[in-house]
């Protein structure tokens, strides 16, 4: 990995500037313009996980949240208005949910080795691992072991997002996002997408809201 200094960063500021006004003279002024993004991403703070260079988004495409394990946590306001945001007013599209293999909060949990603020944050995940022990534990790696847990983990935050009273009242008014689990390998830069079926949810959320 590079070690930039500040000026470095600038500098690359600059020149990327540049080249975008070179193959598009207007861009700035249109990026000014306003957003428009179609996707909500909901990502790991991991200092490798910027979705938008693997998937090759630009800025103004996707409307972005990120914490440790890409958690989506019902109490956690910050969250909370960045969803009502992306389907009030952007009205998005789709909500990507997307966590990755070798994952430190995912790692943390298994093994039960996060402390201070860290773990009070990750003990959603240590639960996780705790309902679905056996399963993980047959696993022969502790790296399958993660992997394992991070696919485990993105499922349960999907779930999550239909807990959430804004979702429920854009299922019932018929203007809700789809919402799709993804896990990015590191190791390959590949996306796995889980292909987690969101019906059921879907379904229970607009009952809860029936009068």
């Amino acid at each position: 990995m590079r070690n930039l200094t500040i000026a470095e960063l600038l500098q690359n500021n600059q020149a990327w500037v540049a080249e975008k006004l070179n193959l598009e003279p207007d861009y700035f002024e249109r990026l000014a313009n306003g957003q428009n993004p179609s996707y909500l991403y909901i990502g790991c703070s991991d200092s490798r996980m910027p979705l938008s260079n693997y998937i090759k988004t630009e800025p103004g495409e996707m409307f972005v949240h990120r914490n440790i394990a890409n958690q989506v946590s019902l109490t956690d306001i910050n969250f909370l208005a960045i969803l009502e945001y992306a389907i009030l007013h952007l009205k998005v599209k789709h909500i990507i949910v997307c966590g990755h293999y070798g994952c430190g909060g995912i790692k943390a949990a298994l093994e039960g080795t996060a402390t201070g603020l860290v773990d009070n944050w990750v003990n959603p995940i240590r639960e996780l691992y705790l309902q679905r022990k056996i399963e993980i534990d047959c696993l022969k790696t502790q790296e399958e072991r993660c992997d394992r847990l991070s696919e485990i983990n993105v499922i349960a935050q999907v779930k999550n997002i239909y807990q959430t009273s804004k979702m429920r009242k854009a299922l019932r008014e018929g203007r809700a996002p789809q919402v799709h689990g993804w896990v990015l390998d590191i190791r390959t830069g590949l996306i796995k997408d889980l292909q987690i079926p969101t019906a059921m949810w879907e379904m229970q959320s607009q009952v809860t809201l029936t009068p």
